[in-house]
């Protein structure tokens, strides 16, 4: 089966966010350009996905702040993401955007970039120059490139093809990417972001507290479809997730189950979602928001203070 059923869970995040987007949870004005089918998704589900949205969001708008327009970001295992377009409508000016997947996904990308001007447009915008290759997009500041990210060598290869400097603020982001790569294959790639980087964030959203029947069940359905989830003992608790990056030259790592993210969004906005679908069961989204989770390890001291606002 190989990494198939790896690829095929972009195709199911990206159909649950544009159906969240459809239904008014959050505005992307570029999701429905990359997902044509959509299938109505249980209350619960949505919300998971508005909570991990804006929880990612939080902690990335933190970083530009702070950072300003010398930040770099790099998206592990980005799949159909559109932050960079959604950057772009909000003016935010960064120093390079870099989408790492595999070279399946991004061929898939770079098709449907090509075949949509507004996509098209806003690279042009900034660069003036676009070129393509089967896999690989590069441009002046926005590069969409197809690596296996558990090839080391590889993915250093494409971050000097994209230009990224190791002297400025780096953000890397990984949602439920690490979980399908073997440890010792992530602790490599996170020592040789450590000892590479000067400074920078890791944000990581990934599932956690795996250890009860909860756990187990959702563990089934995803081996049921194919997925070995070859990383799946650091997703053990906060603290074997916090671990990962201590243990591998981070300076420092925080961690927080997913029902403290959701309680740090704004009381309005939560309020405003809560209305778009009555909620059956709010056990459920409680078991389900305690067992995912937002880690963010950081090199350097510039991003040490980060928090979430309970």
């Amino acid at each position: 089966m190989g990494d198939e059923p790896i690829m095929a869970t972009n195709d199911d995040a990206s159909e649950c966010k544009r159906g969240a987007v459809q239904l008014g949870y959050w505005t992307d004005n570029y999701i429905h350009y990359f997902v044509r089918h959509i299938e109505k998704k249980a209350p619960e589900i949505n919300r998971g996905y508005f909570a991990r949205v804006k929880g990612v969001d939080n902690f990335i708008q933190k970083f530009i702040n702070r950072a300003g327009s010398n930040a770099q970001i790099v998206n592990l295992g980005a799949g159909f993401d559109t932050l960079y377009w959604r950057l772009k409508d909000e003016g935010v000016v960064i120093s390079g955007y870099v989408e790492l997947d595999f070279p399946t996904v991004t061929s898939k990308k770079c098709y449907m970039i090509k075949r949509h001007k507004p996509l098209l447009d806003r690279i042009y915008e900034q660069d003036g120059e676009v070129r393509f290759s089967s896999t690989d997009l590069h441009s002046g500041n926005f590069h969409c490139l197809g690596v296996d990210l558990r090839n080391i060598q590889q993915l250093k290869e494409k971050l000097h093809q994209a230009e990224i400097k190791f002297d400025k603020p780096t953000l890397f982001i990984a949602e439920c990417v690490l979980v399908y790569i073997e440890n010792n294959w992530v602790n490599r790639m996170l020592q040789w972001i450590s000892t590479t980087f000067s400074t920078g964030l890791f944000i990581n959203y990934e599932m956690c507290n795996i250890n009860d029947t909860f756990g187990d069940i959702m563990l089934g359905n995803l081996r049921a479809r194919g997925c070995t989830l070859a990383g799946i003992a650091q997703c053990k608790n906060l603290e074997t997730q916090k671990n990962r990056f201590m243990e591998n030259g981070f300076m420092g790592a925080k961690a927080w189950d997913m029902v403290q993210v959701y309680h740090s969004i704004e009381p309005s906005e939560r309020n405003r979602i809560e209305k778009i679908e009555f909620l059956d069961e709010q056990e459920l989204l409680i078991q389900l928001f305690q067992h995912y989770c937002i880690c963010i390890g950081w090199l350097g001291n510039d991003f040490a203070d980060f928090e979430i606002e309970i």
